[in-house]
């Protein structure tokens, strides 16, 4: 694989990356998205230096989005998404659905159970209230993740979340779901 497609783009790279993404799109696509990826570095709104701190925190943590294909029966725009953190034997974890839309794409996604795990001990297992089925809800009202580039191919992915903040993850070296042509 050409090394140039592999390394994480800096700050900004992004930045211009993103520049581009707004007005032709990032051209990803559900399947590009699909694996394990590992948070390497936040960048607060508007700032082209990462937040040092917060990244290296949430690396020691393991912080990672886990973007899951959809399952039988239901449509490729339908995602599972898994958002979690690690402290030794404990795993605090997010659940939910996501799917793309719109031409940038967005990731729109929604968490709805929350888990606490200590190996298979499970103290917190519970459903989070939603008002709506995912389907029905508008937009609008959803958290997203603005998605800039990268993709399977290129071991990188970064977006802008809601927020404003500005986040890249590498690919896990462990993810095994092999898609073909991602």
């Amino acid at each position: 694989m050409d090394p140039t497609l592999t390394r994480s783009p800096d700050a900004a790279e992004l930045l211009e990356m993103e520049r581009i993404s707004r007005r032709q799109g990032s051209g990803l696509k559900v399947d590009q998205l699909i694996g394990t990826w590992r948070l390497q570095h936040t960048w607060p709104r508007g700032s082209e230096r990462p937040a040092g701190l917060a990244s290296g925190l949430l690396r020691g943590l393991g912080a990672r989005l886990v973007i899951e294909a959809p399952g039988p029966g239901q449509e490729l725009a339908e995602l599972a998404i898994h958002n979690s953190v690690q402290l030794g034997g404990l795993v605090l974890t997010f659940s939910g659905q996501a799917r793309l839309e719109g031409k940038r794409p967005l990731l729109l996604f929604r968490f709805e159970r929350l888990c606490l795990a200590l190996g298979p001990w499970r103290p917190l297992d519970r459903l989070l209230p939603q008002p709506l089925p995912f389907t029905q809800q508008r937009a609008g009202v959803l958290p997203f993740f603005a998605l800039i580039g990268g993709g399977r191919a290129r071991g990188w992915l970064a977006a802008r979340g809601r927020g404003g903040g500005l986040a890249l993850w590498t690919l896990d070296g462990a993810d095994d779901t092999g898609l073909e042509g991602a």
